[in-house]
């Protein structure tokens, strides 16, 4: 299910620099949890990035941030935030737990319409810093996928880059299974985690319950995630017109009048149900 075009084949200088072949030799000889830097390394041979994360998605937990490259300042604000109940918003958070889902894939093209003009965005994403993303898929069971991404903050991908990371997509996606195999035993999701999981999804999926009718619940979640008046409308089947009605009620309801303060409310209602959830 490939979601970019892909050139025409052709040869890639770097499959046969001797930097590659080390970094595979490495790969190759490498167990436990040397692997995922030896993975890393194989990607650096292939294409310059500047950051590199490797996700477990749940589907009844929180994400595993099983290896990072990023500084302990950069960790605490991008993932250590992003963990407490935003990922529930990222668009690849949605993709990893789909039924069909690309092997690899840009970040940008599974983004909704307007999305960076989205309150997740403007918090999480921008502040990554990040022009382009490539991330690797791979399900892990029924009910986990991995993701590795490879960022960009300098310039986005080229043509060539993006065919070179989709001809070494075999090897990388061996190697997360392999990580997996080991982390797995060790990682089982615990009944903590998946009640935290469950109290936030929650909070997600009754999100103005007291005030706004089902309908208007609806959009809330799409609104909140990105898309626009237009594509909400096209999802839901109705008319625009319609969905700029609903729109203007549940903003009544809520006493808000921008798609700031409806994040803030989340946010807010996220922290205050993590506080006040039992251990």
């Amino acid at each position: 299910m490939p979601c970019f075009e892909r050139p025409e084949p052709q040869l890639n200088t770097p499959f046969i620099s001797p930097g590659w072949h080390t970094a595979i030799a490495r790969l190759v000889q490498s167990g436990g949890e040397e692997v995922a830097a030896a993975l890393i390394n194989a990607v650096s041979a292939v294409v310059n990035h500047q950051g590199t994360c490797l996700i477990a998605f749940h589907r009844h937990a929180p994400p595993d941030i099983l290896h990072h490259t990023l500084e302990p300042a950069g960790a605490k604000h991008y993932l250590d935030r992003y963990l407490a109940g935003p990922y529930l918003l990222d668009p690849l958070y949605q993709l990893a737990l789909s039924e069909r889902k690309p092997g690899i894939c840009r970040y940008r093209d599974q983004t909704p319409d307007r999305f960076r003009s989205s309150e997740y965005y403007r918090r999480y994403s921008e502040r990554t810093h990040l022009v382009d993303e490539m991330d690797f898929l791979l399900d892990v069971g029924g009910e986990s996928t991995l993701v590795l991404v490879v960022g960009r903050r300098e310039k986005r991908f080229s043509k060539a880059e993006i065919s070179r990371l989709g001809d070494i997509e075999p090897i990388v996606h061996a190697a997360m299974a392999k990580i997996w195999e080991y982390r797995a035993p060790h990682d089982a999701v615990g009944q903590q985690n998946r009640d935290m999981h469950n109290r936030l999804t929650e909070v997600f999926a009754n999100f103005g319950t007291s005030v706004l009718t089902d309908r208007e619940r609806e959009i809330t979640q799409l609104l909140l995630r990105g898309y626009s008046t237009k594509a909400i409308a096209r999802q839901l089947k109705i008319a625009p017109g319609t969905v700029m009605v609903h729109k203007r009620n549940l903003f009544t309801k809520l006493g808000i009048t921008s798609q700031y303060q409806l994040f803030s409310q989340f946010i807010d209602a996220l922290s205050t149900r993590r506080v006040h959830s039992p251990d």
